[in-house]
């Protein structure tokens, strides 16, 4: 799942996009992905893109939260967990900071 996810980001243009290894940080899910797409818009089709993909690949019905607003769009993969920003949302937020204790400062957005 990881790998389709990675793959479906590039080829939508995905922006900044780190993988993140929770294995043994929380059960909820074994890798987070966070990215960035340009705008509202390239946001929203960045993730209807993921979901539809997810789905044909047999990975089942993902949940989703925030594709109306476009600002932030969780998607739920059960083992995955994508998180696509607007820029400006993703440096407020910084989740890459919370959940990377173990990536090096100059590899975050600072």
């Amino acid at each position: 799942m990881l790998a389709l996810v990675l793959e479906s980001l590039d080829e939508d243009k995905a922006e900044d996009v780190v993988s993140i290894d929770l294995a043994g940080k929380t059960p909820i899910a074994d890798h987070m992905v966070v990215a960035s797409g340009r705008s509202q818009r390239h946001v929203g089709a960045v993730a209807d893109h993921l979901v539809r993909r997810l789905k044909e690949a047999g990975f089942g019905n993902s949940q989703v939260e925030g594709m109306k607003q476009g600002d932030w769009v969780l998607i739920d993969g059960g083992d995955v967990l994508i998180h696509v920003f607007r820029p400006e949302v993703r440096e407020f937020y910084k989740l890459e900071k919370m959940w990377s204790a173990d990536i090096p400062a100059d590899q975050l957005a600072v």
